[in-house]
């Protein structure tokens, strides 16, 4: 594509470059305006006697044109697509999922000039009708060897899909002291039950294990066993203190039922005091006080992954270091700002 000044005789039938503004300030052509013979007198009005201009080349394509091919080619299940309009596309979620971007090719796809896909990050938790993703072709056209390239750079699978969310069943396992057990429930029922609902689950149940003693450990590892027996997709452990150690209650309880602890401590904050642990192929979430909030915190980094369906690791954990310094919550016993 060539760009550049032309003289206005030699204009029509190419794209305006800029925005051109009539005597009385208004706009009168938009960039991007193919001009005609009927522009001229206008165009001539405003002192004028050149226009920037872009030509397309042989084997160039429109704007529109690669961008819809690029859309297409980049695709993936359980999206959809807008119309084109100056060089844009936009994908978007046709139902509740969590989205995945192949993030090396999406850096190979960008690295193409005058090409740009912008996503939202990779394993994000979306609703029906949310955009994820922008195809934008920079110029008024690009080489088809670009366009290509990037087709042929998906044939081996999309590189942004979406993986919808299931419905699942999910036991909250609430602990404390006894003469706690209501304030606690009133603490985390609501948050945890909105959370669950906003991805498409369901709070099946709610115990509350009073901790006095080492025979309480017995009856949460017993609990947790009751609840895998029962079809629990996923169990969430919380209460009056969060678990301070991996040789804590919960992890005792969760080894003494047949699981296995995959990790205790995340480099997120709020959030710090997360435990994870699989009971088989069931999700134990040990929550840490800060699900109480509404506001983003750990919980919310990893749900949605789990009622996918991934099968998280101590590695997973660990990479949420990188951004993984949140708002801060007024729940929390001692915030931040205090130091």
């Amino acid at each position: 594509m060539k760009f550049g000044p032309i003289p206005i005789d030699h204009s029509p039938g190419k794209i305006l470059g800029h925005n051109i503004a009539g005597p009385n300030g208004r706009r009168l052509f938009r960039k991007g305006h193919t001009i005609t013979p009927d522009d001229l007198p206008a165009l001539r009005r405003t002192g004028r006697s050149v226009v920037y201009v872009a030509q397309l080349e042989a084997g160039d394509v429109d704007e529109d044109s690669a961008a819809r091919r690029i859309a297409d080619a980049v695709m993936g299940p359980h999206l959809y697509t807008s119309r084109a309009a100056t060089g844009r596309v936009n994908l978007k979620a046709d139902a509740l999922g969590v989205l995945r971007v192949d993030a090396a090719r999406l850096h190979q796809l960008n690295s193409q000039l005058g090409i740009t896909l912008a996503t939202l990050p990779h394993h994000t938790a979306v609703p029906q009708g949310k955009m994820v993703g922008t195809v934008k072709i920079i110029p008024y056209a690009v080489p088809e060897t670009a366009v290509t390239t990037i087709e042929q750079l998906t044939q081996s699978g999309p590189l942004i899909w979406l993986d919808p969310l299931p419905a699942r069943r999910v036991a909250v396992i609430l602990s404390g002291s006894p003469s706690a057990a209501e304030r606690v429930q009133r603490s985390f029922d609501p948050p945890l039950r909105n959370r669950l609902e906003l991805l498409g689950s369901r709070l099946e149940s709610i115990t509350y294990l009073p901790l006095d003693d080492v025979h309480d450990e017995d009856a949460m590892a017993a609990t947790l066993q009751q609840q895998a027996a029962a079809g629990a997709d996923l169990i969430i452990l919380a209460g009056e203190t969060a678990i301070m150690d991996h040789r804590d209650i919960a992890p005792r309880a969760v080894a003494q039922a047949g699981g296995e602890l995959t990790c205790f401590g995340a480099p997120v904050d709020p959030g710090n005091l997360l435990m994870l642990a699989y009971l088989g192929n069931l999700p134990i979430l040990g929550a840490p006080g800060c699900v109480r909030s509404p506001k983003r915190n750990i919980v919310d980094e990893v749900l949605p992954r789990l009622l996918v369906g991934d099968r998280l690791t101590q590695a997973d954990i660990i990479g949420l270091g990188h951004g993984g310094l949140l708002e801060d919550v007024p729940e929390r016993p001692y915030p931040r700002s205090k130091l």
